[in-house]
Order: C-alpha cells, then sequence, then structure tokens
C-alpha cells in the first residue's frame, strides 16, 4: 500500500473492508469523488456533533465560519491542514495531517507531503488516512480504509491513548459510514459502454 510508504511504523491502525459490487474503476471512481458532506447516520452524526462542541463552546461569542455544502478530497486539502500525500490513481489515495487530535479543540499542523515521513515535533502526532480500491474476482472491488496514527513522544502516546479509548468506536463508525457511502455510489453508477 501506498501508505506503508508514509507511515511503516505507526501506533494505531484501524482497517475497515467492504466488498463493492462493482468493478474496481467505477468503484476508484467514487472513491475518488467522495463528498465527505454525505457520510452521516446517527453514531456518525453523534460523533461529529460531540467533537464539535468544545471548538463551538470557544467560539460562542464569534460567528462560527460557514458549514461546507461540499467536501471532496480537493476540498479538503484546499481548506485545511490536510494535505494529499500521494495517489496511485485508480487504486489509492492517502492523505495526512499533523496535530494535536487529543486536545478538545484540535490543534492541527499541515506538513508538507515531502517533509511529512520526517516530522517529529514533539507534542503533536500524524494520522496518515488511506482508500484504496482493489480488483475482487472480475465484478467486485474490496474497498479498504486505513487510518494510521503516529505519535512522536511518550507524553504524546499517554494523552492520545486515554483519547483513543474514547472515539476509537466513532472512528469505526465513520470508516463504516465512508465506505457504505462509496459502494452506494459506485454500485449505483451506469456501467460504462
Amino acid at each position: 500500500m501506498l501508505a506503508d510508504r508514509f507511515a511503516p511504523r505507526y501506533d494505531v491502525l484501524q482497517a475497515r473492508h467492504l466488498l463493492v459490487e462493482a468493478p474496481v474503476e467505477r468503484t476508484y471512481s467514487a472513491l475518488r469523488s467522495l463528498d465527505f458532506t454525505e457520510i452521516g447516520g446517527g453514531l456518525v452524526n453523534l460523533a461529529f456533533w460531540a467533537r464539535g462542541l468544545p471548538e463551538r463552546w470557544k467560539n460562542r461569542h464569534h460567528r462560527m465560519p460557514r458549514v461546507p455544502t461540499r467536501l471532496t478530497f480537493d476540498d479538503l486539502v484546499t481548506g485545511s491542514e490536510w494535505a494529499i500525500l500521494g495517489e496511485r490513481p485508480g487504486s489509492e489515495i492517502v492523505l495526512g495531517v499533523a496535530g494535536q487530535f487529543w486536545k478538545p479543540v484540535v490543534v492541527w499542523r499541515r506538513v508538507e507531503p515531502d517533509r511529512f515521513i520526517d516530522f517529529a515535533e514533539p507534542g503533536f502526532g500524524k494520522i496518515v488516512l488511506s482508500l484504496s480500491a482493489a480488483p475482487y474476482g472480475g465484478t467486485h472491488t474490496l474497498l479498504t480504509y486505513d487510518a494510521r496514527v503516529i505519535l512522536g513522544d511518550g507524553w504524546s502516546r499517554a494523552k492520545f491513548w486515554v483519547y483513543w479509548t474514547t472515539v476509537s468506536p466513532f472512528i469505526r463508525a465513520i470508516q463504516t459510514a465512508t465506505l457504505r457511502t462509496i459502494a452506494r455510489h459506485a454500485e449505483a453508477a451506469e456501467p460504462k459502454a
């Protein structure tokens, strides 16, 4: 996986898989055009709402930023600290970000792809997120969401583990909802003639 290049060693790996009833080309096309605002569901919506509470409280006397009506990979890397670390078109896309995710109001840090592997600032961790599509037989695709967390020091690792104990079930729900959203679009797409 391309994700191995950016996170060969990690402190946490959480992967989810889904078998999609569509060929890999259609599935990757649906993956690459994913609109993150379409990902939802009871537990997922609760997770996003709860994660946003501290920031909403901090900014309660200020105008809240506009909530996007569309959020693709390209929108995400243009309007946030996330960066596309690499892509194997038709197969895998990898994103990354550094930050202090365990804090109530997350402190994010954008790290450019050419500096990402070596970034190891104390007090920060890195997230490597990979979405991939691999052929499964002649007409199906194995869709994978791989999330890896790398922590640079013991203090950050300790803080993160307390946080991870609480959030990992919600992350699994978000991963599953993401895969289902991609699959729904891939399976509904018209086959190319």
